[in-house]
Order: structure tokens, then C-alpha cells, then sequence
């Protein structure tokens, strides 16, 4: 099962790789009513794929309450990374997404790297 937030894109992009998986709508207007639906397949064993109208799904689309429907329900979520990497890493770990803050790597040197964490421990954000 896909699951998209708009079915008319999703289903052009399934048709132009001939991909014939049913797709179900699943987008805020939608949210309360699709969300245990599609926990309960999930609970079955069964899949299901998120596909947003763009960016990465689980941010800003109901995407996020689905993963955190899933980990309160022990259910695995496996994203496929895009252009960013740490952006899949959010996504599947169920954080708020907004605010998101990514920072890179840490500074080596380890006074610098102490004064970076008690800077950006003070922060109210994902990080």
C-alpha cells in the first residue's frame, strides 16, 4: 500500500515506472481518520510507503504522525534517504521537525567541541 498526500501526482509518478501498488490518500485534512488505518495494516504485517508531494515525507505533511504512530507502536520505520541523509535520520526518529536545527560535525579540538555543546545544549530545537 502507498500511501500519498496528493494520489493524482503519486499516481502519475507510479504509472511513468509502471508500478501498479494501490495507493491510498493520506494528508492533513485526512489525518485522524487514516492514521489508525494504516497503523493496523502495519500492525498485520503488511507495507506501507509514505510518499509526500515533495521534499522528504515527514516533514510538513502528516508523515510525522505516522512515524510517531509507528514507534509508539514498536512499529520499524525504514526511511530511503534523499538528498540528505541526517534529514531521513530525523524523519524516522519521530523528534518534532519543527524547529530542526542541523549542525554538522562537531569541533575536534575538545575545549572548542565543550564550548560548542554547552552553547547548542541550551537550545530549544532538534538537533
Amino acid at each position: 500500500m502507498i500511501a500519498a498526500e496528493d494520489t493524482r501526482r503519486t499516481a502519475k509518478l507510479l504509472a511513468h515506472h509502471g508500478i501498479s501498488t494501490p495507493s491510498i490518500s493520506f494528508h492533513e485534512h485526512n489525518t485522524r481518520t487514516r492514521l489508525p488505518q494504516l497503523v493496523e495494516r502495519l500492525r498485520a504485517g503488511q507495507s506501507v510507503a509514505l510518499v509526500s508531494d515533495a521534499g522528504t515525507p515527514g516533514l510538513s505533511d502528516p508523515g510525522e504522525e505516522l512515524i510517531r504512530a509507528c514507534i509508539d507502536n514498536q512499529i520499524p520505520v525504514d526511511p530511503i534517504p534523499g538528498a540528505s541523509a541526517p534529514l531521513a535520520a530525523v524523519v524516522a526518529s519521530g523528534f518534532p521537525v519543527t524547529p530542526l536545527t542541523i549542525l554538522g560535525f562537531a569541533p575536534s579540538r575538545s575545549k572548542d567541541r565543550t564550548t560548542w555543546l554547552s552553547v547548542i545544549s541550551t537550545w530549544v530545537s532538534t538537533i
